[in-house]
């Protein structure tokens, strides 16, 4: 991690988290392969790297589909070479109450944040442990970390997605590739811009992307911030569930409580 110029694959850069990640890996030196759907903002954020000094290729893509996701890491390797190390954000949020809740809703949830993260998971881990080296962060969420209202199939998605990070950590250390995991709270993205109730500790994208650069330069299997906000959350963890899920219950949206009622 200390030499510059090496390959970095973000997905889900065309917006959010992930597209500011895109900018400062470029401004830092990095050569930035940048994939999601969205191509006319991935060619508006190539030109914004272009301006600064900086690379970044677009190469667009949707993570739901596997045969695609291999297509383009091998195109990514071809042409601009090994990826040194993949931030894997592509993401979507959907709110839901109990009554909302419908397998329709989970499913394209799961798809992109689970299964689109295994896609790419699969694509590279064969090509990193043939070279013994490579890192990978997946994006997950503090909401992986308590069952939170409305978030049933979100934080469901994350929660999985840390679960298996912790489970393939030690046995891709053996083979020479570092996993993390990461765990944001509330980011001033357009996902969060759907919640309609107050977000504590909300951060703006510019800080969260300067702990999460420092978090890849580091050999911790967490990155996560805002740190109070993660240290609530873990206390949270430890209580006996009849209080937890008490205070749990405090956050629930009024309007969306009144609307349940």
């Amino acid at each position: 991690m200390s030499g510059t110029k090496q390959i970095v694959w973000i997905t889900g850069a065309s917006s959010g988290i992930g597209r500011a990640l895109a900018l400062r890996m470029a401004r830092e030196g990095y050569r930035v392969a940048a994939s999601a759907r969205r191509v006319a903002e991935l060619e508006k954020l190539a030109q914004e790297a272009a301006a600064m000094g900086g690379e970044i290729v677009a190469y667009p893509l949707d993570t739901t589909k596997p045969e695609d996701v291999n297509d383009s890491v091998q195109r990514i390797e071809s042409e601009m070479g090994p990826v040194s190390i993949a931030v894997l954000c592509a993401g979507t949020y959907e709110p839901v109450l109990a009554r909302e809740l419908t397998a329709a809703k989970a499913r394209p949830v799961f798809e992109l944040n689970f299964m689109g993260t295994m896609h790419c998971l699969e694509a590279l881990i064969g090509r990193m442990t043939a070279r013994k080296a490579g890192r990978i962060a997946v994006v997950a969420s503090l909401a992986g970390y308590f069952g939170l209202p409305t978030s049933a199939i979100y934080g469901g998605s994350k929660a999985a997605l840390i679960n298996m990070a912790e489970a393939l950590r030690p046995d891709l250390a053996r083979e020479g590739v570092a996993l993390q995991i990461v765990n944001p709270g509330f980011v001033k993205t357009p996902l969060t811009d759907k919640n309609e109730f107050p977000m504590p500790f909300l951060m703006e994208v510019d800080d969260a992307v300067d702990a999460f650069y420092r978090g890849l330069h580091s050999d911790r299997f967490e990155i996560t911030f805002p740190r109070r906000f993660s240290l609530m959350l873990r206390f949270l963890q430890m209580l006996p569930y009849g209080l937890a899920l008490r205070l749990t219950a405090l956050t629930m949206p009024k309007d969306k409580e009144r609307a349940a009622g």
